[in-house]
């Protein structure tokens, strides 16, 4: 389970090209592209062992020394996940409900990177890789209920963090010796991007997904990866490959990445091609697969409001997700059982790492109406079709919501009177039925009878 939510929190802290590409392209939530990046994520975890051998082949000579130094790393491999295990599980939970106390975002962020360099900086000092320490740092803070804000915070230093990781491996590669490797360098970029290309196809294929999706698949995860440049950098620093065989290797991931951009690009018509489906059929048969009609409910704040609608949304059966920044009400919110994570709703990275885009219904149960607005605004910004309901203290904090953007906005004062007035008519036996009509014409009107009755009162 704590691999599975590091995957999550991975996606953000270690982009992948294709994974930019299919958002610019906008199908990161077609079938084809939710499987895509899930193989892709799996790809990268595969290669954490890599980690931690690569470094020992460059120091030991012969079998026996070999299997001694192997021996010995796994060991630390060991050591080094325990320690980081037993720190997350005893250490780090109270840490971020210390630093969550503060609501201070700023703090928080130094936490994360603190915590970060700290784990990389054991493992460097257990003779392992620091990008091992990094893994098993992503994988604990993945572990706990701050997963979504620490991804969220982690966003805006992801890009910058990329392109440094690219500027490094640029400096790796010798301009000077491509004259000489290129043609190696382009046989080994078509190796990887067509056995990448058919294994992943094939497997896709296998585990009864569509022929069309399991080529699309395939075309996504054809391009060599990020991790293909940290092994062989590594590989460089501890002199397992020779600088000639490096520059090679270095190179075909390059091109392969070029060309891998091209096949993301026009992977729906390299598909279709490949499959031998019309043109016309493509597009539904693609996007069938995996499809969802679930709901899927986002709630913003978990105080008195929040918990009756979550609890509501439970016993319907519908899945949700809470979020407060009160580390109180997001323990309460375990305690019941229910989805509740750490982080503020008006966060636009939030919003983005949780893809509110795909969302069914977004709920605002806040009882600030400034940091109402705040999220009404971010909300509708990234997801200006999806439908949200908010809570309002009064008609003006109502007028103001559903001015921003909301769907429906519901004052509590004027909801409060409209229950005791129904109470009351049906003591006077009123029918039932009137007295709903009635009250349903109010709210049909957003509460304008009410509105006009108010301000009829003013001097």
């Amino acid at each position: 389970m704590a691999l599975l939510r590091y995957c999550s929190l991975s996606r953000t802290i270690a982009l992948s090209v294709f994974s930019s590409q299919l958002t610019e392209q906008g199908e990161e939530g077609s079938a084809h592209g939710r499987l895509g990046l899930a193989m892709s994520v799996f790809q990268d975890v595969t290669a954490v062992p890599f980690l931690v051998v690569i470094p020992v082949l460059g120091t030991a000579v012969g079998s026996l020394a070999l299997a001694g130094a192997l021996g010995l790393a796994i060991g630390k491999a060991v050591l080094a996940f325990a320690l980081v295990f037993f720190a997350g599980r005893w250490l780090l939970r109270p840490l971020f409900q210390l630093v969550t106390r503060r609501r201070s975002a700023e703090v928080f962020t130094l936490t994360v990177l603190l915590v970060a360099l700290l784990a990389a900086w054991t493992t460097n000092g257990l003779g392992l890789s620091l990008a091992f320490g990094a893994f098993l740092v992503g994988m604990m803070l993945g572990e706990t209920e701050f997963r979504f804000q620490v991804e969220s915070t982690m966003r805006p230093f992801r890009d910058v963090l990329l392109g440094l990781f690219f500027v490094g491996i640029g400096t790796l590669i010798d301009p000077g010796a491509i004259p000489d490797i290129w043609h190696l360098a382009m046989l080994g970029a078509v190796l990887i991007l067509s056995s990448k290309l058919l294994l992943v196809a094939a497997m896709v294929r296998m585990s009864g997904i569509v022929t069309l999706t399991a080529w699309r698949v395939g075309l996504l995860l054809a391009v060599g990866g990020e991790f293909g440049f940290a092994l062989l950098a590594i590989a460089l620093d501890a002199n397992v490959i020779d600088v000639r065989l490096g520059q090679i290797a270095l190179t075909s991931v390059f091109f392969s990445m070029i060309g891998g951009s091209v096949l993301i690009r026009f992977n729906q018509a390299i598909a279709t091609r490949l499959s031998g489906v019309k043109q016309g059929e493509a597009s539904d048969l693609s996007d069938a697969t995996l499809s969802s009609d679930e709901p899927r409910v986002l709630i913003g704040g978990y105080g008195r409001v929040g918990h009756t609608i979550a609890v509501l949304l439970h016993d319907s059966g519908i899945a949700f997700m809470a979020f407060d920044t009160d580390m109180k009400r997001v323990e309460q919110g375990k305690a019941d059982g229910h989805q509740v994570m750490y982080g503020d709703i008006t966060d636009p990275e939030l919003l983005a790492t949780v893809q509110v885009d795909q969302a069914s219904l977004v709920i605002l149960s806040v009882d600030d109406f400034p940091v109402a607005l705040q999220a009404v605004s971010n909300v509708r910004t990234a997801a200006p079709h999806v439908p949200i309901i908010a809570r309002a203290r009064d008609l003006e904090s109502s007028s103001s919501l559903l001015a921003a953007g909301v769907s429906h906005a519901y004052p509590e004062m004027i909801e409060a009177s409209l229950r005791l007035g129904a109470t009351a008519l049906q003591v006077l036996r009123v029918p039932v039925n009137d007295i709903d009509l009635m009250i349903q014409e109010v709210r049909d009107r957003d509460y304008q009878p009410v509105l006009e009755e108010a301000q009829d009162e003013k001097p």
